[in-house]
């Protein structure tokens, strides 16, 4: 059964790795990656990636991607959504730690933001979500 519009942007919002696909050329499959993201309902999607990455490449190349996430319990769900990049910016030290604490305990950030300082620039990437698919599948252990 497809998600309510509130129900896709609220389960969108919530800190689940993303499935990150865009187009990486004429003969090729898309690139499709894990990856962290921030979004609140009604707003854009944002990755953060390294400025001269594979990734940033195809983004720059296609100017549009798509994430998918999912759960499996209590019931199948999953939101997808695609979309056209809405602007490139430099990452923050501000917008990196926020990422950063949406995903790890409290005691990792700090030495996860340390490490990644040998990853070089990094940008945030914005998309605005234009298509939608969602699904609440149910609970599956029943069957």
């Amino acid at each position: 059964m497809p998600l309510s519009k509130d129900e896709r942007q609220q389960f969108l919002a919530q800190p689940h790795i993303a499935a990150f696909a865009v187009a990486a050329g004429q003969d090729r499959g898309p690139l499709n990656l894990p990856i962290w993201y921030q979004y609140s309902p009604g707003a854009e999607v944002c990755v953060l990636t390294g400025a001269e990455s594979q990734k940033m490449r195809c983004i720059r190349q296609a100017g549009r991607f798509s994430l998918m996430v999912q759960r499996l319990e209590p019931t199948v769900r999953y939101v997808s959504v695609e979309g056209p990049v809405t602007r490139i910016t430099p990452m923050t030290d501000e917008l990196h730690r926020e990422m950063v604490a949406r995903y790890l305990p409290p005691d990792k950030v700090d030495a996860y933001l340390r490490a990644a300082e040998a990853h070089g620039e990094q940008v945030a990437v914005y998309m605005r979500p234009e298509h939608w698919l969602s699904a609440d599948l149910g609970d599956l252990s029943a069957l």
